[in-house]
């Protein structure tokens, strides 16, 4: 059960620190560097890497929760760094909650 419950957590912290990446480089950036408003990036900047830092506590969590190897936490850390990569990644995890919900249910 409690593996259910980390992917589940870092499926949504994923989906809302992408979230933040698309702010800040599509948002954020454009008003610092068009619109002279550095404060933009300062704001969404932080909370970006609050989040960042939640979604690789979340990641941890999940990777022992589910005793994963190495190479997934790799490949699941690395879709959080390349932009909209989050956003793929999440098909995969979802579809890894749906099995785990499955195989306890029967």
């Amino acid at each position: 059960m409690k593996e259910i419950k980390a992917i589940r957590q870092l499926r949504h912290i994923g989906l809302v620190e992408g979230t933040s990446t698309l702010l800040l480089f599509f948002v954020a950036m454009p008003l610092k560097y068009a619109a002279d408003m550095p404060k933009a990036v300062s704001i969404v900047g932080m909370i970006h890497g609050v989040l960042f830092i939640l979604y690789v506590i979340a990641l941890i969590r999940a990777a022992l929760a589910q005793k994963r190897p190495f190479g997934w936490s790799a490949k699941v850390f690395i879709a959080a760094i390349i932009p909209f990569g989050p956003f793929v990644i999440e098909r995969g995890l979802r579809r890894e909650e749906t099995e785990l919900a499955a195989s306890v249910s029967d």
